[in-house]
């Protein structure tokens, strides 16, 4: 017969708080962080009525930043997706002198302030630059040019690829691609039949990162872009100026749009990696 001191010692307790409280706090956290301040950017741009909100959002300036802050960050998130999956491969396969610095570096872009980033890489590229010299002669310009945008964000947003691929590369069983090859598959045959349909979520998910992080970077580019309106502006810049002019619905409705414009583009690329998942598990 068991005893109540029995049946409360296998009683399993667990190390945090029960699902009421943590749910409360996280949904506390949540709304202080994330929910609350969305919310203030829809109702501040909701003060303009509906036709100078369209205005405001649908003006030849505004349409060019977003132009170029969106085309520069698919561009940037697209040149890692795959640089930072071969990145990712190197630093996880192979041996090789320094590897132990390479693979630190490929954090610095986490811990160096976003200012330094840009005027070190406006230094480089400027046409007077150790870099940007090189290509004047060729008539090929980088700073103040999206092209300069771009590069500012493959350096801001790389390591989120590297970093959500290694550890895919790291559980692989490479006895899966000894298989493959025993069969005769080729090398590019065992990459797209057995190794890319592992890793293509995590590249999918390191594209998201990254096109995210490029998208609410400000400044390592407000540097090297030049700031032209209808050239090089991008929108965090439009909107920080409709602020400093005291234009607060005019800045809130800008970013509104891009919030709702990110919303859509993130959304369809979970669904893609969602959709990638699961054809794989079939």
């Amino acid at each position: 017969m068991r005893t109540s001191s029995s049946r409360f010692s296998l009683k399993q307790y667990s190390v945090l708080p029960g699902f009421g409280i943590t749910m409360g706090l996280s949904l506390m956290y949540l709304s202080l962080l994330v929910f609350i301040p969305i919310a203030m950017v829809f109702l501040n741009s909701s003060q303009l009525g509906w036709g100078k909100f369209m205005e405001i959002v649908l003006s030849p300036r505004v349409l060019a930043s977003l132009k170029v802050s969106f085309g520069a960050s698919f561009l940037a998130a697209t040149v890692n997706a795959v640089f930072g999956l071969l990145l990712a491969w190197v630093l996880e396969r192979y041996t090789f002198p320094g590897k132990r610095i390479v693979d630190g570096l490929i954090d610095l872009p986490f811990a160096l302030p976003t200012a330094v980033a840009g005027i070190s890489l406006t230094t480089l590229y400027a046409p007077n630059g150790w870099i940007g010299r090189l290509f004047e002669p060729l008539g090929l310009k980088i700073a103040y040019t999206p092209l300069g945008i771009t590069i500012a964000l493959i350096f801001i947003s790389l390591p989120f690829v590297v970093r959500t691929v290694q550890p895919v590369l790291q559980g692989m069983d490479r006895e899966v691609e000894e298989a493959a090859a025993c069969l005769g598959a080729t090398r590019f045959q065992t990459f797209r039949k057995v190794i890319l349909p592992v890793l293509l979520p995590a590249v999918i998910t390191g594209f998201a990162l990254a096109f995210a992080r490029s998208l609410g970077e400000y400044g390592s580019v407000v540097f090297i872009s030049g700031n032209m309106p209808m050239y090089t502006e991008i929108t965090p810049l439009l909107i920080r100026t409709k602020l400093e002019q005291y234009d607060y619905a005019g800045g809130t409705a800008i970013a509104a749009v891009m919030l709702v414009i990110s919303f859509i583009m993130l959304l369809v690329i979970n669904l893609i990696q969602w959709w990638s998942g699961n054809r794989d598990k079939g």
